[in-house]
């Protein structure tokens, strides 16, 4: 992910949001902020109860410099200006088992319940409002990053596979309104966002018109078109992917402005055709598809050293399958494949080892 802020294309056009409400970059909470906080005093109330129990059980070793008498009120004040180490000195441990307990037992909890306090001090105050800075920091610089719109099953799986792939976590920016799923993003290393990926100021707050890719995997058709419409309308040049489960969506997703479209149901047709015409087609296709297969496809830029070349004397050592040029693919068979041309797009197969 660079770090250069650079102003977005002259064609996008984002639209002024300043009024409306801004929801910055974040990392998932494990455990919600209620929660948390119920916990931490939870636990304070329960050392407290503990240490009451305890005084008044040994209520006969204290004593009272005011009227002699040991009440329970007088237990829980003695409780709460102990563990608080006021100490105004009225009520006092007088007997060997009564300083003996305050030494060993409340002592350890007075400290206990200090650290839980400081420690709900720190986590709500200081590290979240460092960990918010932080983040609007990295939102600010988000440039040449990878947004995932959706981490169902399509979207973690994309993701898992562009780390495997050696995409930097901290480029990858997912954005989906289940915060369980975000927990899982986060123990990933990606950057994540709850939200509503079809909503223009959701998109901007992730700086969709400086993204390199978008996935989009809503999990419904209707909802993954929708987003692909929001998105191109913010961000005209950028390439987005977007996964339909109907054929006939497949043509809306691409009126809608996505770029590449890919169904699920109809790869696995193909994967189930071609096990039928070869016990090994289906595991060839599968092992190009993933990064831990023996061979990768690879799609790339030709090199200077390639223009004038064919197609297949690559200098990567690779099998080049096809050429994409002003948009037209031309494949390895025809004359265009002959000689390769600067702007020319590469398809090659190359050994994952080497592209390793």
């Amino acid at each position: 992910m660079s770090d250069r802020d650079d102003p977005p294309p002259k064609q996008s056009k984002v639209p002024d949001l300043k009024g409306n409400r801004f929801q910055p970059l974040r990392r998932a909470l494990k455990v919600p902020v209620w929660a948390d906080l119920g916990i931490r005093l939870g636990l304070a109330f329960g050392l407290l109860g503990m240490v009451v129990l305890i005084h008044w059980w040994d209520r006969d070793g204290l004593v009272d410099n005011l009227d002699g008498h040991v009440s329970f009120l007088d237990v829980v004040y003695f409780t709460m200006i102990s563990i608080t180490t006021t100490g105004f000195g009225d009520i006092a441990p007088i007997s060997d088992r009564a300083r003996l307990v305050e030494a060993v037992i409340v002592t350890p909890i007075r400290f206990a319940v200090l650290f839980i306090f400081v420690g709900a001090a720190y986590d709500f105050v200081i590290r979240r409002s460092w960990e918010k800075w932080r983040m609007a920091r990295i939102q600010e610089k988000l440039t040449d990053h990878v947004v995932v719109l959706g981490f169902g099953i399509s979207g973690s799986e994309a993701v898992r596979e562009l780390i495997e792939r050696g995409t930097d976590p901290q480029s990858i920016v997912v954005l989906d309104p289940s915060e369980e799923r975000l927990s899982v993003a986060e123990a990933m290393g990606c950057n994540v966002m709850a939200g509503d990926a079809s909503r223009d100021e959701t998109l901007v707050a992730v700086r969709i018109h400086r993204a390199s890719s978008v996935l989009v995997s809503a999990g419904r058709d209707d909802s993954s078109i929708l987003i692909v419409l929001t998105v191109r309308h913010l961000a005209p040049n950028v390439p987005i992917s977007v996964v339909v489960r109907a054929s006939d969506n497949e043509l809306l997703a691409r009126q809608a402005g996505a770029d590449n479209v890919i169904n699920p149901v109809r790869f696995t047709g193909l994967l189930l055709a071609g096990s039928a015409q070869g016990s090994h087609i289906a595991d060839y296709m599968a092992d190009l598809a993933s990064v831990g297969g023996r061979v990768q496809l690879i799609e790339r830029e030709v090199l200077p050293e390639e223009i004038g070349r064919g197609l297949n004397d690559l200098a990567t050592g690779g099998r080049g399958l096809r050429l994409y040029r002003d948009g037209a693919g031309i494949g390895f068979w025809e004359a265009g494949a002959a000689i390769m041309k600067e702007g020319d797009l590469v398809v090659e197969i190359r050994a994952t080892d080497e592209f390793g």
